[in-house]
């Protein structure tokens, strides 16, 4: 007679372990979306308002374009960190990691003093008519600064990984260097360059106080709660806020699931 396997014991208690973070984040969840659920009225209300639906897109594209920046300073410089034992590098690294320590508050008064009307950066801009004070460019920058760390630290993971010797091997072949990097570490770094791509999405659209402090309007989605809270009450902000969460989980899920089918995304791996 064969008998089943018993459960792992040390995997069991892994699984309770972490499952009381999981449980934690459901009930977070669950006081936002039970009450909007059995009364959907404030729900439909904020996902039809015009207000929320301009924010959400200012939110998102401002993200997007947070991520295209990183993707082209971001990715050079995970690379130079990865492959350079420079006295430069551990300096390089500490500004890099800086924004994951600062309040937010204090990024976001140091992105001010460099975009504001008067500031380093913002002052040569404002004489050829860039603005970044309370105006789309300056969200665009606050959220670069916040969410850097997160996409050039996943990065640089991914290129440390890539072995050496692959872009040896490819140069021995008539490959320049940058060639070797274009063909051979940039494809084997991708699945990094997604997930930190990812990562450094999510927390610049999730950015509030060094958003706020640049540029308070146009208001992102995270200014808005916060001032339909102060305005409205509880119920008007949690209608507004289960909007952005149910669009944030269907567009992690669908990324994820479309990036594991076509193989640049695998958690196995």
């Amino acid at each position: 007679m064969t008998h089943a396997a018993l459960p792992d014991p040390f995997i069991m208690l892994t699984w309770i372990l972490g499952g009381i973070l999981v449980l934690f984040s459901a009930l977070a969840l669950l006081v936002i979306a039970v009450p909007e659920l059995v009364n959907p009225a404030n729900l439909i209300a904020a996902a039809m308002d015009t207000g929320v639906i301009e924010a959400l897109a200012l939110t998102f594209g401002a993200g997007c374009v947070a991520v295209l920046i990183l993707l082209i300073t971001g990715t050079p410089l995970a690379y130079a960190l990865s492959r350079t034992s420079s006295r430069w590098k551990g300096p390089v690294e500490t500004l890099i990691d800086l924004p994951l320590a600062l309040p937010h508050t204090v990024a976001g008064l140091m992105i001010y003093l460099l975009f504001m009307t008067r500031g380093i950066i913002g002052s040569p801009f404002q004489q050829i008519g860039v603005f970044f004070e309370d105006a789309f460019l300056g969200i665009v920058m606050a959220m670069v600064f916040v969410s850097s760390p997160y996409y050039v630290n996943t990065v640089r993971e991914g290129f440390t990984r890539v072995p050496v010797h692959l872009e040896y091997v490819a140069r021995t072949l008539g490959a320049s260097r940058f060639d070797a990097f274009r063909r051979v570490a940039l494809p084997l770094c991708s699945r990094h360059i997604w997930s930190g791509a990812l990562l450094a999405w999510g927390r610049a659209i999730g950015e509030f106080a060094a958003v706020i402090m640049i540029a308070y309007f146009p208001m992102v989605i995270s200014a808005l709660i916060y001032q339909r809270f102060s305005t409205g009450g509880i119920a008007e902000a949690r209608s507004i806020a289960f909007v952005m969460i149910v669009i944030c989980l269907v567009v992690f899920w669908t990324l994820r699931h479309l990036t594991r089918r076509s193989g640049v995304y695998d958690d196995r791996a």
